[in-house]
């Protein structure tokens, strides 16, 4: 491992503008980044990365260490695995990924250091690209609003099997569709990470196209035999009195079922009697809303496979319902599109640092023609309001594609 102290480069989303042009314009393959807060930094930059389609059980496959720093990895991501009611096949590959064997990785402190798997040194080209000058590239995305029809059927449909006692919660979701009109899929992600401060932003890039991921939450945080997951159910506006959340029957509920599933998940592979919950019903911000969150720790043999961790575990609890397997089944036929990466995972797997996954949500998914698909949903449960429950995925939507609902008639806006 080499490790070279790289001082003040300046805020991770201009370190990352400036990294992707330079790779650009010596046709180098995009960078891979991870912004907010990844394996006790700020990010994690790989300059250039090869991502290209693998076969989802190899999403990840790297025996992952516990060290501090982070030196490489695998960086990827692995798509929802279940299919939309028209039965369509995916719109870029299942899951994608490729090796850095070297990183940019800013300190809580702000300070960049350089790391390398292999002990090589910085690349010219990097840092080249650090010390040229850049400017922000207008981006612009042309949205389409979802069918709130289509939306409003599967929550009827979802509290409908509640009360025939088929599942107990579900996450019932919808998206929207835009159109890369101006700038590319690095400059959104950028200018979003800017604007909105997302604690687990994600990008990964290839021939086949971009995930931008802007997730607040984390799936899976793996060092060593220590794992923990921190799922999020129960959400208001950022302007509501983020109080209420913890009086909320309908939210408490919804997170504490959540919580017994990732408890159940991680027991599937966890050491006897290691399953704990070590935080319960926090609240926390995120961008445009507030959510309930809680954490769940559980100890995992080191020679325990991370595929087999993932086939405990994936899909996210959060995204699915209770129990899991029969929600999915139903959401298939209430949702009549793909989720795709959405309700999947990006992240890295470093044989350094370990494993550490976001849970794909405010995640927008581009494909190599520049169609963007952005999807948002809610938990559903017995005292779930149809009405209300669009209202959230409005919420959601708000500070990624500058859409607003009025109050009054619930018509949806796209801004201008």
């Amino acid at each position: 491992m080499r490790i070279d102290r790289l001082g003040d480069l300046g805020e991770a989303p201009a370190v990352l503008r400036a990294i992707g042009h330079g790779a650009a314009g010596r046709g180098l393959a995009p960078p891979a980044a991870l912004i907010g807060d990844w394996f006790g930094s700020r990010a994690v930059i790989a300059p250039t990365v090869e991502v290209a389609a693998v076969a989802s059980s190899r999403a990840f496959d790297v025996p992952t260490g516990a060290g501090e720093a982070v030196g490489g990895g695998w960086f990827g991501y692995l798509s929802y695995p279940d299919p939309g009611g028209d039965g369509r096949g995916p719109r870029i590959p299942e899951a994608a990924g490729g090796w850095s064997d070297c990183v940019l990785r800013q300190d809580l402190d702000g300070r960049w250091w350089y790391e390398s798997l292999t002990g090589a040194a910085i690349p010219d080209w990097v840092l080249d690209s650090l010390a040229t000058p850049t400017t922000a590239c207008p981006v612009e995305i042309a949205w389409e609003a979802p069918d709130r029809g289509v939306h409003r059927r599967g929550v009827l449909s979802c509290l409908e099997a509640i009360a025939d006692g088929e599942v107990y919660q579900a996450c019932v979701c919808t998206r929207f569709r835009g159109r890369l009109t101006a700038g590319a899929a690095l400059d959104f992600f950028v200018d979003a990470v800017q604007r909105l401060s997302p604690s687990r932003a994600a990008f990964v890039a290839g021939g086949w196209g971009a995930v931008a991921s802007l997730s607040p939450e984390l799936f899976l945080r793996r060092r060593g035999d220590a794992v923990t997951s921190s799922p999020i159910k129960g959400t208001l506006p950022r302007d509501a009195d983020p109080a209420a959340l913890r009086t909320s029957v309908k939210d408490v509920a919804e997170n504490i079922m959540i919580v017994d599933l990732v408890r159940n998940d991680l027991g599937r592979v966890a050491d006897v009697g290691t399953v704990s919950v070590t935080e319960l019903l926090a609240i926390r911000p995120a961008p445009g809303v507030w959510h309930l969150v809680s954490t769940v720790a559980a100890r995992v043999g080191v020679d325990v496979p991370m595929a087999t961790v993932a086939d405990a575990t994936f899909p996210p609890a959060s995204v699915t319902g209770t129990p899991k397997t029969r929600a999915r089944q139903l959401l298939t036929g209430w949702e009549p599109y793909r989720r795709g990466v959405y309700c999947g995972t990006v992240g890295l797997a470093s044989p350094a640092a370990g494993c550490e996954l976001n849970v794909a949500i405010r995640t927008v998914e581009f494909d190599a023609a520049g169609g963007a698909v952005l999807g948002v949903g809610g938990g559903i449960t017995a005292d779930s309001d149809p009405d209300r429950e669009w209202d959230e995925c409005l919420h959601k939507a708000a500070p990624i594609v500058g859409l607003a609902a009025r109050a009054q008639d619930r018509v949806v806006e796209l801004a201008p």
